[in-house]
Order: structure tokens, then C-alpha cells, then sequence
């Protein structure tokens, strides 16, 4: 195989999945080199559709604690039915934080180790080219605060209560002022535009409403405006915590504890999953969860819900496990994801990962 010219190896390894091209990249030097030289990473990225993956968030408590193992990225493969790592060592920075991804690329929070304070930078990478950049530098504040928005590699939003800074492949943020009536939940970017849950209720009862701004009009004075119809009626009402989760195309999905009553502290019957069409403005439901498999999350005060398109994860405490809501094949199936790796209380928080062999520009 050494005699063939590499432009013949890179036309015969291109044409693998890009599963497989990964499993050949662990067999020898050789074959890691081979594969991933510009040249056939160029090649490979217009050919291969990405993997699609379920990535892992580091627990809140591995920020600030010692790292002595090397970081990485816990990922997990639906259509494989496996956990994957991806090793994150290339990476000049203590405790990398990953918190987004889009286009297979890995967008995460790190702390330089030359630096004398606990500053973070926002860096773009990916795990499979072992290629990074880091954004313009944000403050500490950012880093705790801010809920980091995707959809390329050059439109990046970090959004608080208070104000949003937008990056668009200039050398500098944009910061602007957000004028959110509360801090916002589960804030989504939708092609243009962003889309938040705001809590405009009272101290004792909450009240949620569907909030979102163009990015494009972002210099205007009114950057937000509520999303609502009449009807809607009570489709905020009817479901406790709710989060968004961005669904395809022009879809938004909303998920969250079906209320078996509308009294201040009624209990849940199951998780439910409404789709909004933004085209139309009309909700419909996408799923909901299975009895019995309600019944692991009953005991549970609070659960976390990450994904995006077709799939949606759910875990919560004590339960070891996620539960996977999968529309991929045209008809919602839900089943156990079992493995998990890690330690902690079972509150798992994530992103879809579309693992590509893209270079960084």
C-alpha cells in the first residue's frame, strides 16, 4: 500500500463512511497521517456526510476542579448505538468547557494556563482535524453567564438578560442590549433569528411567553418582540418548565412537564414535545413520553432536555440513564440510552454534535 501514490489512497478512503474513515485513522501512524493531511480532509468534506452525535457537557463542578486526566468529549452515537471520545489534548487550556456546536465544529469555553487570572476565552474547534482558533477575548462574566448560540463559524451570539455580543467573522464583538423582561430559557438560533422563553409572571406563579429578535435588525432600540397569537390560548400554561429545542427547518420544538391541572403546583402526567411552525405560526404535537417510562423522571424535581431536528435527550437525577425521543425514521420512538459515562448526579446537559472532517479556516 506504500507504493500507491497518496492521491489514489485519498480517492479510495474517501468513499468509506466517515465512521469507518475514523476507525482507520487508529490503526497506524501511517493511516492517521494519511488521513488527515489538508489535502484529503479537503477532499473528504465535500463527500462524506457528517456522523450524527450527541455530545455531553462537562458537569458544572469539573470547571474549577484539578484536571489530572486529559480532557475530552463524551459523545454518543444513535445509529451506532455506542459512546465515542473524542480527546480534547490538543488544546492549549485548563478545564476546556464545551457548550455548542454547528456545521462540525465544537464551540467551548477555556482558561489560558499562562494566564494570572481566571479569564476565559471563547474557542472554536474540531476534535476530528485536532484544529482550534480562539475568539476575541470576553470577560469572566460572559463565560458564567452567557448562553453560547451557533449556526457557522462566523455567526456566534452569547446572550444574557442584559445584553448579547454577536460575532461575525470581524476581529471584534458586537454587544448590544437585550431589553429581556427575564433571564432567558433556553435561548435557540433559528436561520436569522433568535428565540427565548421569558418568564413575565409573578414571584409566585411563573408565566412564560415566546420572545425572539432578528439578528439582523440587533441595532435597533426594540431588539425584542413577543411571539404569541390568540390562538395559541394556554399552549404556555399547559406544560411545566418549559425549554425550546431547535427543530428542523423552520421548526421550533418546545418540551416539558404535561400539567394534569392548571393549580400552582400541580403535578405531571408525562413529557410532552409541541412543534411550532414558524411559517404558519401553528403548534402541533411532535410526542410524548411513554408511561412507563414517565415514571423514572416522576420522583425528580427538575430534568434537562438538549438536542435538535429529530432527536431530543432527557435525563435527570438518580437515574443513570438518558431517554431518547427519535423522529428520524418518520414516526417518534422512544428507548433508554444506557452507559453514560462519568460521574455525577445523573443531570446530563448537551448539544448535537454533526461530526464533520472540516478544516478551520
Amino acid at each position: 500500500m506504500d507504493a500507491l501514490p497518496q492521491d489514489t489512497l485519498h480517492q479510495i478512503f474517501s468513499s468509506l463512511p466517515l465512521r469507518q474513515v475514523m476507525i482507520c485513522r487508529s490503526l497506524s501512524k501511517f493511516f492517521n497521517h494519511l488521513l488527515t493531511s489538508p489535502s484529503f480532509i479537503h477532499l473528504i468534506s465535500t463527500q462524506s456526510p457528517p456522523l450524527n452525535l450527541l455530545a455531553l457537557r462537562p458537569p458544572h463542578h469539573h470547571h474549577h476542579r484539578h484536571v489530572s486526566s486529559p480532557p475530552c468529549l463524551h459523545v454518543f452515537d444513535p445509529d451506532d448505538n455506542q459512546w465515542l471520545r473524542f480527546n480534547l489534548d490538543f488544546l492549549p487550556f485548563r478545564s476546556p468547557h464545551p457548550v455548542a456546536s454547528s456545521l462540525g465544529f465544537v464551540y467551548l469555553w477555556g482558561e489560558s494556563p499562562d494566564s494570572p487570572e481566571s479569564t476565559k476565552s471563547l474557542v472554536v474547534c474540531n476534535p476530528l482535524t485536532r484544529q482550534f482558533r480562539v475568539l476575541p477575548q470576553l470577560g469572566s462574566a460572559w463565560s458564567r453567564h452567557g448562553s453560547v448560540l451557533v449556526d457557522s463559524e462566523t455567526r456566534v451570539m452569547v446572550l444574557t438578560e442584559l445584553a448579547a455580543l454577536y460575532f461575525s467573522g470581524s476581529n471584534q464583538w458586537l454587544k448590544f442590549s437585550s431589553n429581556l423582561p427575564s433571564k432567558p430559557r433556553s435561548p435557540i438560533l433559528v436561520f436569522d433569528s433568535v428565540y427565548a422563553l421569558c418568564d413575565v409572571g409573578s414571584p409566585w406563579r411563573s408565566q412564560w411567553k415566546l420572545f425572539h429578535c432578528t439578528i439582523s435588525k440587533l441595532k435597533t432600540s426594540q431588539t425584542w418582540t413577543r411571539l404569541e397569537k390568540h390562538e395559541w390560548g394556554d399552549v404556555f400554561d399547559i406544560l411545566k418548565r418549559p425549554r425550546l429545542v431547535r427543530g428542523n427547518g423552520n421548526k421550533v420544538l418546545m418540551v416539558g412537564g404535561l400539567k394534569s391541572s392548571f393549580s400552582l403546583n400541580a403535578s405531571c402526567s408525562t413529557i410532552l414535545i409541541l412543534r411550532l411552525d414558524l411559517d404558519s405560526l401553528e403548534w402541533d404535537e411532535a410526542g410524548r413520553m411513554p408511561v412507563d417510562m414517565f415514571r423514572c423522571f416522576q420522583e425528580s424535581s427538575k430534568f434537562k432536555v438538549f438536542g435538535s431536528g429529530d432527536r431530543v435527550c432527557f435525563s435527570a437525577k438518580r437515574i443513570g440513564k438518558l431517554a431518547l425521543w427519535d423522529h428520524c425514521s418518520g414516526k417518534g420512538e422512544w428507548r433508554w440510552i444506557d452507559g453514560v459515562p462519568g460521574s455525577g448526579d445523573g443531570l446530563c446537559r448537551g448539544f448535537v454534535f454533526e461530526a464533520r472532517l472540516t478544516a478551520l479556516l
